[in-house]
């Protein structure tokens, strides 16, 4: 006699029909909230583009915000699981009783610019003249180059930058457009918009790398990152430890490999070959180092920071919160990977 199982699966295939395949389990989903236009999504499209959040454990998706308050706004009502911001708001909310942490996304700062066919030489050659700030008062790049005007180094008498030029401040695009019309004869502005007076013919004067170093700071001590919450990452070790694994894997192709850059093109809103260039070399210039944030040199330079920026910089924070900085642990070897230091 034949098995009763073995007649059905003859009439199964008889049939053309298929047995039930075991569902796959989806992955969990990555929601980060990014600016229209901005740079973070030339990393989150090299992942996504590259499947490094799937090879990750996770899927990523992306969800466009209208500005910097709404990107805040939105990770505070849980809208999205993660957003890049400077740590200094981070440790703010912390301190107020958010459990926020912070991921290094990038190192990369301004500097500040003078046209091509300037006649400025160093800091004292800007005595009353205006420079346009694209921010505030206490946009962190201008604090660091007033602490380092006042040095040896900055060669400007001892004198607080602020003291002697005029300052214009506004918005990133508002700076640019003065800087080229020469309404100001100087700029400090976002690294982006930087790339861009640089591809233009401008000449840095003084770049905020060294003025920090000067200073005795850690330039490595990244200013923006991913912002992640404590307990969104004990519910999701893995998808937390797969978006680390993934932002660092996506800053390796892109630190090497020109044709990723290739790809980002028209998302990089670059008007010419040079601007593109430009734009490129310095993301590639805000790769964080792979050690991790030191808190103990963010906490100098926090203190630098706060002693010119005040209150409203620090937002009453005297010291950088506990457990700010997060670490992930690394991601645990599939079967089918060799533990590297499994003894033979």
């Amino acid at each position: 006699m034949i098995p009763l199982h073995r007649i059905a699966l003859s009439a199964c295939l008889a049939l053309g029909l298929s047995l039930p395949a075991a569902a796959e389990e989806p992955l969990p989903e990555i929601t980060v909230g990014t600016l229209e236009g901005g740079t973070v999504t030339w990393e989150l499209e090299t992942i996504r583009a590259h499947g490094l959040d799937r090879a990750h454990g996770f899927t990523l998706n992306l969800l466009a915000l209208a500005g910097n308050p709404a990107t805040h706004v939105a990770m505070h009502g849980a809208e999205v699981d993660s957003i890049v911001s400077d740590w200094l708001w981070v440790a703010q909310q912390r301190a107020a009783g958010a459990d926020y942490v912070f991921l290094p996304y990038s190192t990369a700062v301004g500097g500040l610019m003078v046209p091509g066919d300037s006649a400025v030489q160093g800091l004292a050659d800007l005595e009353g003249q205006t420079i346009g700030i694209g921010g505030s008062p206490v946009d962190k790049s201008w604090l660091i180059l007033r602490a380092w005007s006042m040095t040896e180094q900055g060669r400007n008498g001892g004198r607080d930058l602020a003291d002697t030029t005029r300052q214009l401040f506004g918005a990133a695009p508002i700076i640019l457009n003065v800087f080229e019309t020469g309404e100001v004869a100087a700029a400090v502005n976002l690294w982006h918009f930087q790339a861009r007076m640089e591809a233009g013919g401008a000449r840095e004067l003084v770049d905020v790398v060294t003025a920090a170093r000067d200073l005795g700071l850690d330039p490595d001590t990244p200013l923006l990152g991913y912002v992640l919450r404590d307990s969104w990452i004990q519910a999701n070790p893995q998808a937390a430890r797969g978006l680390a694994a993934a932002s660092a894997e996506a800053k390796r192709i892109l630190s090497t490999d020109d044709s990723a850059w290739e790809d980002l093109r028209p998302i990089m809103n670059a008007e010419s070959e040079a601007e593109f260039a430009a734009l490129r070399d310095r993301w590639r210039a805000g790769i964080p180092s792979a050690r991790g944030v030191d808190p103990a040199a963010a906490q100098r330079m926090f203190a630098l920071m706060a002693e010119l920026g005040g209150e409203e910089l620090t937002g009453g924070l005297t010291e950088l919160p506990e457990g700010l900085f997060w670490t992930p642990d690394p991601e645990p070897l599939s079967e089918s990977e060799p533990n590297p230091d499994a003894k033979p």
